[in-house]
């Protein structure tokens, strides 16, 4: 599937970041037929939430298991031939070239896509500096994004910052998913290479990922459906 070719609404990937498997399906309820895609992190993955990644996956939603594996190849690739089996749309590794490779093989003959993520979009210059790494941000994004092409991964998690540069690199071939979207107003939180859902799209991301803005909401249903309407005007643009 191009860029051209995802649906409006699929777009807006909403993070269920919540303590409980009970909680995630509240939420899932509460937005009804407003979201069709739902990403399952850590906190949720180790509260059991991977038996809901296969119920959403039967229930004909989308799921991106935001799992970030990254361990020898072996390792890699009989995590990722069991987690295909759940039926998700997306899953992520981090952006090493051994981590790459082995996920890209063992998902071969599923529908599962692998995501790359390239730079934690809560790290800055200085933290890279400081973890010994001798690039910074855009120009490790960068380099990781080359590998990420040559080995076969499906697209590319990155914070909008580097979503311009990253599409001009590998133009329509992969996708971009965007964590760190912020709809104005909100929180930046945790963040620090943040931007609107309308920038984002209109730098070149596909998909948005949204957490604490919608789940901690008043009305989750109504936020999610603000997001789209802002992205809809950049998609046509």
């Amino acid at each position: 599937m191009t860029p051209s070719d995802i649906p409006t609404k699929d777009r807006l990937i909403v993070a269920l970041d919540l303590p409980s498997v009970q909680q995630a399906e509240a939420m899932v309820a509460r937005l009804g037929d407003s979201v069709s895609f739902f990403k399952i992190g850590y906190q949720l993955a180790y509260a059991g939430g991977l038996p809901l990644a296969r119920k959403l996956a039967d229930d004909g939603k989308k799921v991106f298991l935001d799992l970030k594996l990254h361990d020898i190849g072996n390792t890699v690739a009989r995590g990722v031939e069991n987690i295909a089996k759940l039926g998700a749309t997306f899953l992520s590794v981090h952006a090493y070239p051994q981590t790459m490779k082995a996920a890209v093989e063992a998902r071969t003959g599923s529908s599962l896509k692998i995501l790359a993520v390239t730079v934690l979009t809560s790290y800055d210059d200085g933290d890279l500096h400081a973890a010994g790494y001798r690039l910074g941000v855009s120009d490790t994004v960068e380099a990781r994004g080359r590998q990420a092409q040559g080995l076969g991964i499906d697209g590319i998690v990155c914070s909008p910052e580097e979503a311009a540069a990253l599409r001009r690199l590998v133009g329509h071939q992969m996708h971009l998913v965007t964590p760190g979207i912020r709809p104005a107003g909100s929180a930046s939180g945790d963040q620090k290479r943040i931007t609107t859902p309308a920038r984002a799209i209109a730098a070149g991301s596909d998909y948005l990922v949204v957490g604490r803005p919608v789940v901690e909401a008043a009305d989750p249903k109504a936020v999610a459906e603000a997001i789209l309407a802002e992205i809809t005007p950049s998609l046509a643009a």
